[in-house]
């Protein structure tokens, strides 16, 4: 199965927790549908990418990236690549290159919420997972990150925009 294909089945599946993101998983579906490259930065029209917000063993802390490039506090996330065998496993790589910790597990195999945000490269449209670090994880800074840092959940509304807070919000629904 194709990442693409990969993608329309995860989205066709996935149950939308209110009337806003059942819009934008007809927007991506509708999206895949009209470009075949899709998936894939090279689509300047939008593309779908995949981002891991992760939490500690203990279920009381996020680690967040400081973005190198828009200078903001975020989830681990980016663009899907082609050695990706499914949206699931793009998010988690990115997970794992950005924090530096290896072993991270998925929350669930699906999605948590979707979210579509215009980037310097295009628009992404971001399907995002949560991902449990294991005991002991060491995050490490990597080359796309001003820095790393653990939040409290309550820490996380003074630092990150809304995407962010309501991700964490879907999330510890799910904890």
């Amino acid at each position: 199965m194709s990442l693409h294909d990969d993608a329309v089945r995860v989205l066709k599946d996935w149950s939308a927790p209110d009337a806003s993101q059942e819009r934008l998983r007809e927007t991506y579906l509708a999206h895949l549908q009209e470009h075949p490259d899709g998936m894939w930065k090279a689509c300047a029209e939008g593309h779908l990418t995949g981002s891991a917000l992760v939490v500690d063993p203990e279920r009381g802390r996020v680690l967040l990236t400081l973005h190198k490039k828009l200078g903001m506090w975020l989830q681990m996330g980016g663009h899907c690549e082609p050695e990706d065998t499914s949206l699931a496993a793009a998010a988690l790589r990115e997970g794992v290159e950005e924090s530096g910790i290896r072993g991270l597990a998925l929350l669930r195999p699906e999605p948590v919420n979707l979210d579509r945000h215009l980037t310097p490269c295009a628009w992404h449209l971001d399907v995002q997972y949560a991902a449990v670090a294991p005991p002991g994880a060491v995050e490490e800074i990597s080359e796309e990150s001003l820095d790393l840092k653990w939040y409290s959940y309550d820490e996380v509304a003074d630092v990150a925009d809304g995407s962010v807070r309501t991700l964490l919000a879907r999330t510890r629904a799910l904890l």
